[in-house]
Formats: C-alpha cells, sequence, structure tokens
C-alpha cells in the first residue's frame, strides 16, 4: 500500500461513514469531509486523531480551495487517495423542478467533485501515482423518476471518470467509479413500504445494500490488487441493472 492520505467526502455519515470506517481499519490514514463543524468534530472523534475531518462545501470553490490548503499546512504527506463521495438529491419531476434545485445538485455532485480532484490531481501527477474512486450511481445509468438532475450529475461523473483515466493513466494513476443501487441509509428510510416493496422486485438479491457492500468496492479499487484497473464502473446493487 502507498503511503499517503486518502480523502473521503461527505464523510460524516452513511456510505461515505462506512468507507471511512473501512480505509482507518485497512492501515490508511484517512481524512474526511462534512458540511457543519460538528460534523467534522465528529470525524476526528470517530477516527481518534485531531485535524482528521474538515468542513467543505462542495458548491463552493473557495471552500475546497480552503480545504486542500489546511490539510498540506496541518499534514506532512501527500494527498495520494481521494474518494469522491459527498453528494445532495432535491428530487421533483422535471416540470416541477426549480432552476435552483438543478443547479444545486449539478454544482455539489458534478463541478464541485471537479474542482476538488483538478486541485488535488496536480501533485498526484507529479508524484506519478494515485488513486480516484468516484461514487456515482445505477440512477445515472437506468433513470428515475423526479431524479432528473440527480441523474445527469452521476452520468456526468462517470463521464469525467472516464476522461481522466485516459488522461492520467501514463503517470500511474487510476480512476474508477462505483455505482451503488439501493443502499440502506436515512435516506432509503424515507421510502414508503409500498415503493420498497416495487424496488425489490427488480433486485435480482431481493435485498437493499449496506454501506459495508459499497466501501468494500472502494476499498479494492484503492488497493494494489487494483492497480491494472482505471475507467472502471463497479456496479453495486444485488443485480439490479442487470434486470
Amino acid at each position: 500500500m502507498k503511503q499517503g492520505i486518502a480523502i473521503v467526502t461527505g464523510a460524516s455519515r452513511g456510505i461515505g461513514k462506512e468507507i471511512l470506517t473501512s480505509l482507518v481499519q485497512s492501515g490508511h490514514k484517512v481524512i474526511g469531509t462534512a458540511t457543519t463543524t460538528n460534523g467534522a468534530a465528529a470525524i476526528s472523534e470517530m477516527i481518534g486523531r485531531e485535524k482528521s475531518g474538515y468542513v467543505l462545501d462542495l458548491s463552493d470553490r473557495e471552500s475546497i480551495v480552503r480545504l486542500v490548503q489546511s490539510i498540506k499546512q496541518d499534514h506532512s504527506e501527500p494527498i495520494s487517495y481521494l474518494v469522491n463521495n459527498a453528494g445532495i438529491t432535491q428530487d421533483n419531476l422535471m416540470l416541477r423542478m426549480k432552476p435552483d434545485q438543478w443547479m444545486n445538485v449539478l454544482n455539489v455532485n458534478l463541478t464541485g467533485t471537479f474542482h476538488l480532484t483538478q486541485l488535488l490531481l496536480k501533485d498526484m501527477l507529479k508524484a506519478r501515482w494515485g488513486r480516484i474512486v468516484n461514487i456515482s450511481s445505477i440512477v445515472g445509468s437506468i433513470g428515475n423518476p423526479g431524479q432528473v438532475n440527480y441523474a445527469a450529475s452521476k452520468a456526468g461523473l462517470e463521464a469525467m471518470t472516464r476522461c481522466l483515466a485516459a488522461e492520467v493513466a501514463a503517470r500511474q494513476i487510476t480512476v474508477n467509479a462505483v455505482l451503488p443501487g439501493y443502499i440502506q441509509s436515512d435516506m432509503s428510510e424515507q421510502i414508503s413500504e409500498g415503493h420498497k416493496e416495487k424496488v425489490l422486485e427488480h433486485i435480482a438479491m431481493k435485498r437493499f445494500g449496506s454501506p459495508a457492500d459499497v466501501a468494500h468496492a472502494v476499498e479494492f479499487l484503492l488497493s494494489d490488487g487494483a492497480a491494472y484497473m482505471t475507467g472502471q464502473r463497479i456496479v453495486v446493487d444485488g443485480g439490479m441493472y442487470m434486470l
């Protein structure tokens, strides 16, 4: 395993928290981001190390710049791993979707991820090594009513993954995407029982996944075992997409 810091965005809860925990357990020095100071403090407490939780607003490029500057000031190790997990939803049918709902989701899920990756990429290129994993969604491939903004952002993230992978592969930097299906989370708990039953009809394994299922895929893509994999989409959906 290459020495260096691993950054996980959106790491205070859900899938991001599970990824953070998994990487800590596998021996990585991990930094997590949250949108609030309380969330950042919870990350530091969870890891048990000061200056391991930071506040980040992906919709604000200045916040992204400050994050990178702060990490470099606080830590001497290079940033070698990046997991772009943070994302938001603001669902609505397209005819009712407000311009702000469209822009907010695109700004966080796609544009913010672009800005953060671009800033961290320079040092990876100099080091001639790096691992980047983008957390997308099967919604970007199959669509979902009421989520034209979210689906567009995730489809764009996958396209960015493939393009960047081609640009930096010769420098031994891999860029891959993980596409979760329906995962047990705060968001899935809000789904009605009737809708859950309809969803389960399309999942071959007849159950929702766990955040750990996604974390294991991410951990593999960051490992030496995936050194010859780049530009790939790893689908973690219990067999939903194949149906």
